[in-house]
């Protein structure tokens, strides 16, 4: 591994990882406490310390291994980390203060003088990401100032070039800063000597080879729900494995229209010998209708399919179990590193008795649509939208789940997708929601009062669904969505959301 980075309770810490792979390039998570260790084993050709949510004079914050800052080996601070190594030189350089707060967008002003070399090639202002509470307010002893913000007020970067000491406010690794990795690339190219070392080829080799060590002489259930991440992940899998894997769907009731037969097409499209159990399907509405809490149905949706899978495997004889489960599922469930619950996913630290194997762990969306054209795949898996395991389960918000809902939203999805395809929207955009919003309103159908539903429409573009931003639609496919959905009997209004994540989440639930 050439890069070490060190997680300091990031949500984006992952996504480090994740841009590195796609420059090419190897790299290990490790927490501090055991970091100190492995670098003077296996002496990487560069360290990143990643953002965090303490602040670094805070009891309890991280201990980084203050060693690293004189081993010679370039090091990179990112949010946090940066701050970290400014207050380890100089324990008043960090404060709290409402001018050095940022979420959001930020116009950064770079240093591009001759010889800087972490900000080579990028233009004098670029619009990056931040999220901090806390800023550096002065560059220690033996750093210089190399990027600013609101007109110089605010410090988004130094450097020490003699001791080779690099931090940056700001996060490079997500998409929303907008310089193409050029940051990353810098780092490991010009100032690590890295060379590239990764390749599909690589990551389907590696992923094939160590799930047949797990999974030893056993036998492993695989369930694939169509998406893309379960299908390119058996598809991968099929030919390795045999007859050592089996692969089933769930119809679980909330799935979209015509699903269960494009999965079918997909499975054999792919080589995967698929069985359908759809015999729970009743048993699904009538636990997730008992509650109208987001975390509740995804928990009474998990309880389910966790039945689901308890049988089949007992059926096939089956020890291990196979997920598609992604980097995002674990951050997102709190299951990766030190990051915080944002909501329980159903295929995150099941415990039902089969040992779990997760392939795809370390990956994000974009990477696994990558893997999905290596098997032809890209018609059916690469360019389909995202759909959450729970389904419209997850799309009837704020009263409980019937199954005349569910054909409500099933409908309304399926005209929402018919109308962006014919205006040739939908390969832009990363995802589609179409939910159902409980409270009814009062509206007016030939002359007639009504008192319906309303359906939120939510578009986002996004390459990892760490962070998304909304793609706002036409006025013209506004209008002609609004005139569809509200000629249904059960919907008198229509809304738009495009709110970013964050704040917002890419499902309403």
């Amino acid at each position: 591994m050439q890069i070490l980075i060190i997680d300091l309770g990031s949500q984006y810490t992952e996504i480090i990882r994740r841009s590195l792979r796609y420059l090419g390039y190897r790299s290990l998570i490790l927490p501090p406490e055991e970091s100190l260790e492995w670098i003077k084993k296996n002496k990487p050709k560069g360290i990143i310390l990643s953002g965090g949510s303490a602040s670094v004079y805070d009891q309890d914050a991280p201990k980084v291994p203050e060693e690293i800052m004189d081993m010679g080996i370039p090091v990179l601070g990112i949010c946090f980390g940066m701050q970290w190594m400014a207050y380890k030189q100089d324990n008043g350089s960090v404060h709290r203060v409402q001018e050095g707060k940022s979420y959001g967008p930020v116009e950064v002003s770079f240093e591009t003088e001759s010889g800087n070399r972490l900000f080579a090639d990028l233009p004098e202002k670029l619009k990056c990401w931040s999220s901090h509470g806390d800023s550096v307010k002065n560059a220690p002893d033996g750093f210089k100032v190399t990027a600013t913000s609101l007109a110089g007020s605010v410090i988004e970067a130094m450097e020490n070039g003699e001791k080779n000491l690099f931090g940056v406010q700001f996060h490079p690794e997500v998409e929303q800063t907008e310089d193409e990795n050029a940051i990353l690339r810098n780092f490991t190219e010009k100032i690590c000597g890295c060379k590239p070392d990764y390749s599909k080829e690589d990551i389907i080799q590696e992923i094939r080879e160590r799930t047949k060590k797990e999974l030893g002489s056993g036998t492993a259930i695989i369930g694939v729900s169509g998406g893309v991440d379960s299908t390119t992940l058996a598809a991968i899998l099929a030919p390795a494995l045999g007859e050592h894997l089996k692969a089933f769907m769930i119809d679980t009731g909330g799935m979209r229209k015509g699903e269960v037969e494009k999965v079918k097409e997909m499975a054999k499209r792919a080589g995967i010998h698929l069985e359908v159990v759809d015999k729970y399907k009743e048993k699904f509405v009538r636990e997730i209708g008992t509650t109208i809490d987001a975390e509740e149905k995804r928990a009474k949706f998990r309880k389910v399919y966790g039945e689901v899978f308890q049988e089949t495997a007992k059926n096939c004889h089956a020890t291990h179990m196979i997920q598609g489960t992604l980097a995002t599922d674990l951050i997102e469930s709190g299951s990766k590193g030190n990051s915080d619950l944002i909501k329980t996913h159903h295929n995150v630290d099941l415990e039902l008795g089969l040992k779990e194997i997760m392939p795809l762990e370390d990956f994000f969306k974009f990477e696994v649509r990558d893997l999905a054209y290596e098997f032809g795949l890209e018609d059916l898996v690469a360019k389909r939208h995202p759909f959450p395991g729970p389904g419209l389960y997850l799309r009837i918000v704020g009263v409980p789940v019937t199954d005349e809902l569910l054909e409500i939203v099933r409908e309304a999805d399926d005209e929402v997708s018919k109308i962006l395809i014919r205006h040739g929207a939908d390969g832009l955009i990363s995802q589609i929601i179409v939910a159902l919003l409980g409270v009814k309103t009062v509206g007016v159908k030939g002359d007639g009062r009504v008192y319906e539903y309303s359906i939120a429409v939510r578009t986002v573009e996004t390459a990892d669904f760490m962070t998304v931003k909304g793609f706002q639609l036409d006025p013209e496919i506004c209008s002609e969505i609004i005139s569809t959905l509200t000629r249904h009997p059960k919907i008198v209004r229509v809304f738009f959301d495009w709110t970013p994540k964050p704040p917002a989440t890419t499902e309403f639930e």
